[in-house]
């Protein structure tokens, strides 16, 4: 092994996700020399953001306002903590999540618009809460372009900078250590990937934005909370094997401290990826409202029935409470070909694309080509003309006999029965909940209108197998509201930073035990810039 490579800069940033890219960005910006580090090759900068849907929570857009969405960060600020569920220990989470709400709008996405990034005309509705604890108003934004589009602008104006030649981006750079000198923090060291090459780089200040831990699937098992059911040994990776908790491990070594660290954002709607980047990688499936959620054994989840899209760690806690820890979708083709969809850039072409008028047809018509494709392509994806041969077909693929096909039929026949009764004799709370979203213009255009499961004319019957699928760590590095590393007095750990997910997007757990939605990309820019502002000595206002 030959002696190290040696880097130098004022700032050395480890990580190149969107919290990584923005905290660099806003640094050029202040002519700091910054080194990037980034684990991943190339051809992957911009981690999971740049293949993620794109979508942020923003209050009092000028979208909400067209729309006659009434927001502002008093009430944003009310149904954040409602769903949270802060501790008394959660002092820097809640003030993160107050901080954010007053300035998303100024900080997040004015400053993405002043950048080049455009936005939907429609603001989305998720997570309002199975018992109204979630968002009371729309507001949901989602990136033209999807995460690929506004990552890949924020890295073209990294690239084209200004002070470009302020600037060192490597890749294939592993961190193995944080190094300290006279009590404080003075760089890093690693290793070149697949080279093993020693490298070492000093800085005045460290950036830690390297993401969380949910691509190890020994931590996050280890950390489950009791209250969430079983962990399931059967793990979809939503993260990446890199998002391995190791810097936030590096950085509580150095006195930081980690909180909240079982808390996930975890899909309970993950499926199999028939091209994966890397073992164990799922899709995560945007669940059709008007499907029935069925446990284990094919029979409906009651008396509460479960729903997509509108609280979904408590859909995670009902299904991980189970003695097996998946579930089925059933629907018919109409249903999916209308609500169903996959999330992230790859999967949403017409909107990382910026193909208005193919999104405009799906929109209005279905996407059958994506239900044509995941049919064809994706194991968990059944279809079948009549129940019966659905169930047989459903204890095939699952290798057991759990599926009791009578009972899932009379379920399914007593919802459409629900429907044949008319409106105004709706006695379930789904359709309670159909009816909700019907009201609402940005949900409408992608409901079906109290559509039967066994309409002749709908078919066929699809099946969809449902395996819990790991994203987002809701906590970590606990910082201070300049993004300062802080130990357990709250003092900062001089010349130690984190953003992003490493930092539980802000003070160690700035969503609490659940979220929202669009409570992860844009907090990580806010960090990030909060960041290179304390670096800079500028005042955070």
């Amino acid at each position: 092994m030959g002696s190290p490579k040696h880097y130098h800069a004022d700032v050395v940033v480890a990580g190149g996700g969107i919290a990584g890219i923005v905290t660099a960005l806003e640094l050029l910006d202040y002519g700091k020399k910054v080194v990037l580090l980034d684990r991943d090759e190339e051809r992957y900068f911009g981690g999971q953001a740049i293949t993620a849907f794109g979508g942020m929570m923003i209050v009092g857009s000028p979208v909400q306002k067209r729309m006659g969405i009434k927001d502002t960060p008093e009430l944003a600020f009310k149904d954040w903590c409602n769903t949270a569920g802060f501790s008394f220990e959660d002092v820097l989470p809640r003030q993160w999540a107050e901080m954010y709400c007053h300035r998303n709008l100024p900080d997040v996405y004015r400053w993405l618009r002043g950048r080049g990034v455009r936005f939907l005309p429609a603001v989305m509705w998720p997570e309002r809460g199975f018992y109204g604890t979630g968002n009371s108003l729309p507001r949901y934004h989602i990136a033209w372009g999807t995460g690929y589009g506004f990552t890949s602008r924020l890295i073209e104006n990294l690239m084209n900078h200004k002070n470009r030649r302020n600037l060192e981006i490597h890749f294939n750079h592993r961190v193995t250590g944080i190094e300290t000198s006279g009590g404080a923090v003075c760089g890093l060291s690693g290793e070149v990937e697949g080279t093993g090459e020693p490298f070492e780089v000093k800085a005045d200040v460290v950036v830690i934005a390297a993401g969380g831990l949910g691509g190890n699937l020994k931590k996050v098992r280890a950390l489950w909370p009791k209250e969430m059911g079983k962990a399931p040994d059967d793990l979809f990776i939503g993260s990446h094997p890199f998002c391995d908790g190791a810097m936030q491990d590096m950085a509580e070594k150095l006195g930081g401290v980690l909180t909240n660290m079982g808390y996930m954002w975890n899909y309970p709607d993950g499926v199999t990826s028939a091209n994966p980047r890397f073992p164990g990688y799922g899709l995560h499936v945007i669940t059709p409202k008007s499907a029935l959620w069925m446990d284990y054994r094919g029979r409906r989840f009651g008396p509460q029935p479960l729903i997509g899209y509108i609280d979904t760690t408590y859909v995670v806690a009902r299904i991980c409470g189970q003695e097996k820890p998946f579930s089925w979708h059933v629907m018919n083709w109409k249903i999916a070909a209308r609500e169903l969809a996959l999330s992230g850039s790859d999967h949403n072409d017409a909107i990382r694309d910026k193909k208005f008028f193919t999104l405009l047809k799906n929109t209005l018509f279905g996407n059958h080509e994506l239900v044509k494709r995941m049919v064809r392509e994706c194991p968990d994806f059944i279809t079948a003309d009549t129940v019966q041969e659905l169930a047989k077909k459903m204890n095939d693929l699952a290798g057991t006999d759990d599926i009791d096909a009578a009972g899932m039929e009379q379920d399914i026949r007593d919802y459409d029965a629900q429907i044949d009764r008319g409106v105004k004799f709706f006695n379930d709370d789904q359709l309670r909940r159909i009816a909700h979203s019907l009201r609402w213009s940005g949900d409408r255009v992608r409901t079906c209108k109290y559509q039967k499961i066994l309409d002749p004319k709908a078919g066929p019957l699809l099946a969809i197998r449902y395996r819990m699928m790991t994203r987002k760590c809701l906590g970590g590095i606990r910082t201070d509201l300049h993004s300062r590393v802080v130990d357990r007095n709250d003092r900062p750990v001089e010349g130690l930073y984190a953003v992003g997910e490493a930092a539980g997007f802000g003070g160690g757990g700035i969503n609490g035990k659940s979220s929202l939605e669009g409570t992860f990309i844009a907090p990580a820019i806010l960090g990030g810039r909060i960041a290179a502002r304390s670096i800079s000595g500028e005042r955070n206002p």
